[in-house]
């Protein structure tokens, strides 16, 4: 009997620890774009800035590839890449959140705890908060306010670019303190 109870226990608490890592909306979820044409988002995006994540080491750059698929979702491709010039990648698949004008997406990774956990919320984890009207300049986060890149369709912007969109992030709610900066892939 004690066992039983001792293994409920260690269950109920797991689920809460489970729970508690999961994405919840905020009251006040940041100001996404108006829309976003997926055929022209697609294609090769460099990180310039993001916020610590744990799936990827600070000395790391990386870069993002999204193709449109048929069906009207995103296939992606993040690459890391260390300073050694060793490269690590994942691939996942991107869902436009129904009446988001795709500005809210929902993206699942090819990985171990993507499939033990399954998708994210309905809401989505990856939005659009400043576009450049050309595409070359992106400003993506998570509603939670916990995840945020600024991407370009080159591996370097100009330094007022990068305080711009710093700046919106930070308008919209975002924490830059520790915002990780790789203005210039090689």
């Amino acid at each position: 009997m004690n066992r039983l109870r001792l293994t409920c226990i260690g269950l109920c608490a797991c689920a809460i620890v489970c729970l508690s890592a999961c994405d919840s909306l905020p009251a006040d979820p940041p100001k996404t774009v108006e829309t976003v044409d997926l055929q022209k988002y697609s294609g090769l995006w460099y990180e310039i800035a993001r916020l610590p994540v744990p799936f990827q080491k600070a000395d790391d750059q990386a870069t993002a590839k999204y193709t449109l698929n048929r069906a009207g979702s995103v296939g992606l491709i993040n690459t890391a890449i260390a300073p050694d010039g060793t490269t690590r990648s994942v691939t996942g698949n991107a869902v436009p959140v129904p009446g988001s004008n795709n500005t809210k997406l929902k993206v699942t990774i090819d990985n171990f705890f993507a499939k033990l956990f399954g998708a994210p919320p309905d809401y989505g984890n990856y939005w659009v908060l400043k576009l450049a009207d050309d595409y070359s300049v992106a400003l993506v986060g998570s509603p939670s306010r916990k995840s945020l890149w600024l991407l370009a369709r080159t591996p370097q912007v100009p330094t007022a670019t990068l305080e711009q969109y710093l700046q919106h992030a930070r308008t919209l709610g975002f924490t830059t303190d520790t915002i990780i900066i790789n203005n210039g892939l090689e």
